[in-house]
């Protein structure tokens, strides 16, 4: 089993988004995405700076993959996901319908975790239109996931979201943005100040989510390392990890360990409950609430 790591969800810096992505090339991780996917004002790296990061991944036999929007609102987005389509070098992520159809028939492509691949027909359907990997979305679990796998068109890999904050909303609005009472047109990049993002939380004070931009995450960190044996029973190809501020090194090692059998894999969940401040969860993967958690309960 192969794996990736997805886009970049916050705002960081330049230079430690360049940072990050140079100890990536020494990394054992086999896919890495890279693009914006959440807002596109977030303009700290352009396209060509994208495409400098991957050729530097590439050259160390990394597979690149350029992501796009989730959610395209302008032309101007419009006009950027076409520079991501026609950018030449390397395949693409479609996170959204518009960018499947703009990719239908042109070149392979993945379809990210925001396209709601729910059954057999759609998947086919995808498949058809150039798609070579879905991404699972992330409140689906084992048992539509072996469904979905017994119908799985011929060439089509399957690639799991194995760890980081759940995705699971986008709006038109900023959240970020109304939280400090300020407008997204005005929003000043307020989000910069979070690098993973704005917690939020219940009356009784207890973790409930993160505002990310125009992006809503779980509170809990989603951890799938403790089921790397009935990912394989599945037949899943590649687990994506999502880039976290802090100890991504260790989370990219354990996985790596446990996936070469060098480490038991209850073990390595206990260990990586560390990285997850405000709990850890895998509920979805067992089709109970996303915030359960399992592992050593």
């Amino acid at each position: 089993m192969k794996i990736s790591i997805g886009p970049l969800l916050y705002l960081w810096d330049r230079k430690t988004v360049f940072a990050f992505y140079e100890h990536l090339c020494q990394a054992p991780v086999d896919i890495v995405y890279l693009g914006e996917v959440i807002c596109a004002k977030r303009r700290n790296l352009a396209l060509s700076d994208w495409l400098e990061i991957g050729d530097r991944l590439a050259a160390t036999g990394k597979e690149v993959v350029l992501s796009t929007l989730a959610l395209s609102e302008a032309e101007s987005e419009l006009s950027a996901m076409r520079r991501i389509a026609d950018n030449g070098r390397f395949a693409v992520e479609a996170n959204d319908m518009g960018a499947v159809n703009m990719l239908s028939g042109t070149v392979p492509f993945v379809v990210g975790p925001h396209v709601n691949v729910y059954n057999a027909e759609t998947l086919k359907l995808l498949a058809e239109t150039g798609a070579i990997r879905f991404v699972l979305p992330v409140e689906l679990g084992a048992e539509v996931l072996t469904a979905l796998q017994q119908q799985r068109p011929a060439g089509m890999e399957t690639e799991v979201f194995g760890f980081g904050r759940l995705p699971l909303a986008f709006s038109a609005r900023c959240f970020t943005a109304r939280a400090h009472n300020v407008s997204k047109d005005s929003c000043d990049f307020i989000c910069a100040d979070y690098p993973a993002g704005l917690l939020l939380h219940t009356r009784e004070r207890k973790p409930f989510l993160v505002l990310n931009g125009i992006q809503v995450q779980s509170a809990r960190t989603h951890s799938l390392i403790g089921h790397v044996d009935e990912l394989r029973a599945c037949n899943v190809d590649v687990i994506r990890l999502s880039p976290q501020p802090e100890g991504m090194g260790d989370i990219i090692a354990a996985f790596r360990k446990v996936l070469d059998g060098r480490l038991q894999s209850q073990e390595a969940a206990r260990e990586l409950t560390r990285y997850a401040a405000d709990g850890v969860c895998d509920g979805y993967w067992h089709q109970r609430p996303g915030m359960d958690w399992s592992v050593g309960a």
